[in-house]
Parts: structure tokens; C-alpha cells; sequence
């Protein structure tokens, strides 16, 4: 009785924060309508910087440390995943760019194979195929190859797999909010870095990295208010919810965030999606499950 109840308060908490997620994007995707996605970006992370800092002002951090470019990169590749996610967040439908950034386990499950020779079991291998094929029927490839979102989305996956694998390294240097805060950090810095030399640089193909700095008013302000606090609540429950249940449950049940995504994104005008595409995040979805399940 007792696994049963902290299976279903795990499976809650995850439940919830797949939707105050989704509902993180519905106001990153209005808010983009009025800002560039750097803009977006910067707004996201320095709302997470000053909650993030009031803990560890109240909490000073402590730990080994030792690893500042392994930290660093865990920021960068935090930083350039969420640009492509948010950029794809204002251009693609919400449940689309949801997917992209959930193919991140599969990779994630490679890159530890790869950099920290962890074992993949048959079954993991034949859930990154399925993964891979499930990407194949969302970009639906023509003669010309993926498109800009294609790619961006896929890049998002790949980008926070990279920060991921990264962080099961850095947990063991480094307090945990030390980890959260070089990626709010360098997403914040960045994004400021970006506006000063964004005006110098002619390249339409960048935009998903360029932008201008525009302050926000009347409504754009409750966008990217409610856009920070959905997120930070986001994370809190789902910190809350892999403290209640085995990582492998929760990480199945967080995949109902691309189905909460499509539901909130047909509020916002999105259409739904194809057959095809409905098949490839059917398949991604499945791939994420037996990943999920075989850690």
C-alpha cells in the first residue's frame, strides 16, 4: 500500500508539472509574438536566476567543485537547446516543438553510452531506433532534406541530452543549484551578449539567435511573468516527483506533456496534427517509455 501511494503522488506531481510545462510554452508562444525567442530565452532564465540565488543566499552552497568548463558546457548547451526549443515554440505548433524537445532522452541515452560507457541494453537500442524513425515521420523529409524547424528541433533534443549527460558528471563536483544556476546564468548573460552585437550582424538565417531587446508592455508583461513562474513550477514538481517514485516511472509519465502541448496549442490556433505526425510522436513517445523504463 504504501509503494501505491507514493507511486500515485509521484505520478501526480508528474502529472501536473507536464501541464503547467505545457502551459510554460502557451505563454512563451504569446509572449514571442510581441519579442524575439532570445528575448523569450532571456526572460525565462532570469526569472529562474533570482528565485535560484535567494535559495542560495538563504542556503550558501557547498561542494567539491573542480570541473568550471564541464560546468560551463552544461550551461552553453543548455543555453543554445533552449534557443532553438523556444524559437521553434513561436514558429511550429506547441505540441510539435514539445516533441523535438522530448527525443532528448534517446539521445541522452546514446551520449552516456558514448562519453560515460554506460551499458545499453537490446532493448534501449531498439527503442533509439524507434526514436529515430519516429523522427523521421515528424520531419517527413522531402527531396531537400529537413527543414530550419527540422533541425532546430532536433537540435533541441540533442542540445539538452548533451546538458544532461553532462550534469550526471557534474553531480558529483557540484551542489545541485550550482548546476541549475549555470544554466540560468549563462541564459541570461547570453542573451545580453547577443543583444549588443545582434545589431551588427546581417544574417537572417541567425534569427533564432538574434534579436532585439524590446521592453515589454501591458499584456506582454503578464506573458513573460506567468511564462517564469509556470516554469520554476514546472521544475519543483517535477523535482518532487522524482523524489517520490523510480526515475524510470515518472520519466514515462512526463510524455503526457506533448499530449497536454497539442491540447493547450489548439487553444492558441494550432492545427492538429497529421496522421503521419501523430504516428512519429506516437513512436517517440514509445521510444521515451522503454528508455525511461530500462534505467
Amino acid at each position: 500500500m504504501k509503494r501505491l501511494k507514493n507511486l500515485n503522488k509521484g505520478v501526480q506531481y508528474m502529472l501536473i508539472a507536464s501541464f503547467t510545462f505545457a502551459i510554460m510554452g502557451a505563454f512563451a508562444k504569446l509572449a514571442s509574438q510581441h519579442m524575439s525567442s532570445l528575448e523569450v530565452v532571456f526572460f525565462r532564465n532570469i526569472a529562474g536566476v533570482v528565485i535560484v540565488g535567494a535559495a542560495v543566499l538563504k542556503k550558501p552552497m557547498r561542494h567539491v567543485g573542480g570541473k568550471p568548463l564541464l560546468l560551463f558546457f552544461r550551461g552553453f548547451m543548455g543555453f543554445v537547446a533552449l534557443l532553438a526549443f523556444f524559437y521553434n515554440i513561436a514558429h511550429i505548433s506547441l505540441g510539435d516543438a514539445m516533441t523535438y524537445s522530448k527525443t532528448s532522452p534517446i539521445f541522452t541515452a546514446i551520449f552516456a553510452w558514448l562519453f560515460l560507457h554506460e551499458k545499453l541494453s537490446m532493448k534501449a537500442w531498439i527503442a533509439v531506433f524507434i526514436g529515430f524513425v519516429g523522427i523521421v515521420f515528424i520531419t517527413q523529409p522531402s527531396g531537400f532534406g529537413f527543414s530550419k524547424y527540422d533541425w532546430l528541433g532536433i537540435f533541441s533534443g540533442v542540445g539538452a541530452a548533451l546538458a544532461y549527460t553532462s550534469v550526471r558528471e557534474l553531480k558529483q563536483y557540484y551542489d545541485t543549484r550550482a548546476i541549475v544556476l549555470s544554466f540560468m546564468g549563462v541564459g541570461t548573460l547570453g542573451p545580453v551578449l547577443l543583444f549588443f552585437v545582434s545589431p551588427y550582424i546581417d544574417a537572417p538565417e541567425l534569427d533564432f539567435i538574434l534579436g532585439k531587446f524590446v521592453m515589454p508592455h501591458g499584456v506582454v508583461w503578464l506573458y513573460v511573468i506567468a511564462m517564469g513562474l509556470f516554469a520554476t513550477l514546472s521544475q519543483v514538481l517535477m523535482t518532487k516527483a522524482y523524489g517520490e517514485t523510480k526515475a524510470g516511472i515518472v520519466g514515462a509519465v512526463s510524455y503526457t506533456n506533448i499530449f497536454f502541448s497539442i491540447l493547450v496549442g489548439l487553444f492558441l490556433g494550432d492545427a492538429l496534427p497529421s496522421v503521419m505526425t501523430t504516428f512519429g510522436i506516437v513512436l517517440i513517445v514509445v521510444a521515451g517509455v522503454m528508455v525511461a523504463r530500462d534505467k
